[in-house]
Formats: C-alpha cells, sequence, structure tokens
C-alpha cells in the first residue's frame, strides 16, 4: 500500500506551488542572508552539519542505539503481569515493518535521525479498521507546523518534493516527536541553536584542508619593486606551478627582485590541535553524549568507561525512549487502547555489567530467594531447565526467620514457640543422656 493508497487517508491538496523556506523566512522578517550563517564565516545548516566528524559520529551513535532496541507492545495484565500484545495490528508495525519499503530499524534511525537534527520527526499514519498499521516518514525540512487562525487547531502542511504539491494534514494524521520545545508544538533545532560551535568546527576542517591544500604553507604575498601590468596574471602563474599537495617542496625562482613574504599563522600559534579537540567535546556536550563513544579515549579508563556507558543509558537514551513511549501511546492508540497497551524498549542488554559484576548479582538473587535458575537464565539469554528438574525453584537460607517472629516469641512467653524459632533448638523427647 502506498502512502496515500486509502481515500479515506488521504490529505487535502492544494494546487499551489509550496514557497521555498527562504521564501517562508522572508516573508516572516527573516534576515535571509545572515540566516544559518555563524560568525566563524561558515554557513551552517543541518544538512551541512553532518559534515562535521563529531556530529555525524554522535547522530549515527544515538539514532543506532534507539532503533536497534527492541521495542514491542504490551498488553497490562493482572497483578502486574504484562503480556506480549502480538495480535494487535500496531505491534508488526512497531516492531517488524512500518510500511512497505522500512523495517523496523531504519524507520526509526530515520526518525532519529530528523530528531536530533530538526527537533522534530514526522510520519503519516496509514489506518485499517481503525487501527495504525502504517507509518510512512516525512521529512522534517519540507513540513512546517502552524495553528489555524479560524479553528485555533495544530495544522501539517507537507510540500512534497517529489510530487511538487503541497499536502495539509490535520493533528490525527500525523505522527509526531517532538525534541526540546518553548511552545509545546514544534521541537527545538539542535544544530540551529548550537550554530556557532558547530561553525567553529567546520571553520577548523575547512582551515586544515586549505592548509594542507596549499602544501602545508601559510599564505603570503609577492612582493615586486616596480609596477606590474598585469598581476592576476602574475598570481595565477604562481599557484599553477606552486599551490597544492602535488606541488610541495618545489624550489621557487623570483625574478626581477621579488620576494616572498609569509603573512598567514602557522597551525600551532592559531592552536589549531587544540581548537580541534575542544569542538569535539563541545559538540558532544550538545548531544550528551560521552566522548569515548565518538573515539575520543583521552580521558576514558578502563575504571570509568563502564560506569559512563550506564550513564549514557540513563541520562541520554532514556529521554529519548520515553518521548517514544509517550508518543506511541498518544498518538497511536486510542482513548480505551490507552488503559489496555502501552509500548516499552527493551534496554536490559544496555544496562548490563561485566561478566563478574553479574555473576556476584544473580548469586545475591538466588541465594536470597528473587531469582530462580530460569529467571538468570532469561537474562543471559539461556536456553531455560525444566520445571520438573526445578528451573523455577526459589532457595532461601535456611537460617532466616521472618521479621516478626520475634516479637511472637515475645509476646507467647512459651517454649514451644522458641525452640521453633531457633536453628539449633534439640529435638523432642531429647535426652540429657544423648549428649
Amino acid at each position: 500500500m502506498g502512502l496515500f493508497g486509502r481515500s479515506r487517508d488521504a490529505p487535502r491538496r492544494e494546487r499551489r506551488n509550496a514557497p521555498s523556506k527562504e521564501m517562508q523566512d522572508f516573508i516572516r522578517g527573516v534576515d535571509v542572508d545572515m540566516l544559518g550563517n555563524s560568525n566563524s564565516g561558515v554557513r551552517v545548516d543541518e544538512l551541512r552539519a553532518m559534515q562535521t566528524s563529531a556530529v555525524y559520529a554522535c547522530v549515527k551513535i544515538l539514532a543506532e542505539t534507539v532503533a536497534s532496541l527492541p521495542l514491542h507492545l504490551y498488553k497490562k495484565g493482572k497483578d502486574g503481569k504484562n503480556e506480549s500484545a502480538e495480535q494487535h495490528p500496531l505491534f508488526s508495525c512497531l516492531y517488524e515493518l512500518p510500511n512497505e519499503e522500512m523495517t523496523s530499524f531504519e524507520f526509526r534511525e530515520t526518525m532519529m535521525t530528523s530528531l536530533l537534527l530538526w527537533g522534530n520527526a514526522y510520519a503519516r499514519k496509514i489506518k485499517k479498521n481503525g487501527h495504525v498499521t502504517e507509518l510512512w516518514y516525512l521529512k522534517p525540512q519540507n513540513m512546517t507546523v502552524e495553528r489555524d487562525t479560524q479553528t485555533g487547531k495544530i495544522k501539517y502542511t507537507y510540500s512534497d518534493d517529489i510530487t511538487n504539491q503541497t499536502y495539509v494534514y490535520r493533528p490525527e494524521q500525523v505522527f509526531h516527536i517532538k525534541g526540546l520545545s518553548l511552545d509545546g508544538v514544534t521541537g527545538l533545532s539542535p544544530i540551529s541553536q548550537a550554530r556557532e560551535a558547530v561553525g567553529l568546527s567546520l571553520a577548523t576542517e575547512e582551515y586544515g584542508a586549505k592548509f594542507f591544500g596549499n602544501g602545508a604553507r601559510p599564505g603570503g604575498v609577492l612582493e615586486h619593486p616596480g609596477i606590474l601590468k598585469d598581476p592576476e596574471k602574475l598570481r595565477e602563474s604562481w599557484n599553477k606551478v606552486y599551490q597544492g599537495t602535488r606541488n610541495s617542496h618545489k624550489v621557487a625562482v623570483l625574478e626581477e627582485g621579488m620576494k616572498y613574504h609569509t603573512i598567514g599563522i602557522a597551525p600551532e600559534d592559531a592552536q589549531f590541535l587544540e581548537t580541534r579537540k575542544y569542538q569535539v567535546n563541545e559538540i558532544c556536550r550538545i548531544f550528551r553524549v560521552p566522548p569515548h563513544l565518538v573515539g575520543d579515549l583521552e580521558r576514558a579508563t578502563f575504571s570509568n568507561i563502564e560506569h559512563q556507558s550506564i550513564e549514557f543509558v540513563q541520562h541520554t537514551i532514556r529521554p529519548w525512549l520515553v518521548r517514544w513511549e509517550q508518543e506511541i501511546s498518544r498518538s497511536l492508540l486510542d482513548e480505551k487502547e490507552r488503559l489496555l497497551y502501552f509500548a516499552k524498549f527493551n534496554v536490559d542488554g544496555l544496562m548490563r555489567g561485566d561478566y563478574k559484576s553479574r555473576m556476584e548479582g544473580y548469586a545475591v538473587g538466588r541465594q536470597n530467594g528473587w531469582l530462580s535458575i530460569n529467571d538468570i537464565r532469561r537474562l543471559e539469554d539461556m536456553s531455560l531447565v525444566p520445571a520438573e528438574n526445578g528451573g523455577d525453584e526459589y532457595l532461601v537460607n535456611g537460617n532466616m526467620i521472618t521479621a516478626n517472629q520475634p516479637t511472637e516469641n515475645k509476646e507467647g512467653g512459651s517454649n514451644e514457640g522458641k525452640q521453633k524459632g531457633t536453628a539449633n533448638a534439640p529435638d523432642e523427647g531429647a535426652s540429657d543422656s544423648g549428649k
């Protein structure tokens, strides 16, 4: 089924060409000439930012982590025993195939990339028999979200760059996940908010590329004692012979008393390497990603890297998962279904410690009676032990008594009660001769 395969789900079309983003910004009074520019002199936008290795690495690790986690739909059961709702049409849409062109991993990875760059992720909902069965990705750069002045409701205007048509969606037709927001309608773009930091990173990369492209020599000027008739021709001939890595280390021949003067700043004087290192940490701070996950191991040690990874799950991944889970409940389930079903990511694999720590934790749980053999084997993805062989039995320390047992003995005052609660009490009928 295509994106607009069902006529009743098709959005209202407008037979007009959508104005460009620059034109929309101009109409709103935005200074188009300065839009996206940073003080570093580099134009910054979401796609340009992905050319920075640190931004690309941060977006990639976050998008792939969320996309790789199992996402299930559960049905609430009695006594807190939830069961997988595999028969619900939404289960397959979330876990397997959101649409006929994308897997669940690819869909969530693409949605997360949009969230991390534009602060918003959109998908078109297709329903069948009242249930959402398909989700089709919509490009955030082509979407405009605004509140209708007549109805007071939010409307989504999408400019399709393939059909060159504009579609207007109602809120119930769009699956919209928002990032950090100031108005609750649209999320803020992290790239736009941190434009200067990303621009400085792009500028340092461009500076380094041009420096080595110039044969690892800073720029300079040619001084001629007389008056040149065609200085442009001299510049072109000089660059043709001596510019670029292929022409590095060539011996220059200066005629007519010309002199060469260096006017550029050497990379060490500009603190080139220090600036690049700092910008990696600066970009990691924007996305709240530990530097060791993007290849910066300068401050990572064997003693703290495990805890950094767990903190990454708790403070970085978990908020994104909550956004997903709550928006799925709000947007993809109706009011009655929300009382019975809920979506949940499984992060157990990310929270697992090293082998020694896991075994010690399992031993404590096994000895104190809250873990069985099969409980432990499920956590380790191992085959289960049959129940008749004790796989589901719980053990308890034989020397332990209930918390209210000493109080009962004190109130009752009977020796029978004391002996019953004492592990080393002699059996009834034992005589002194037996000692």
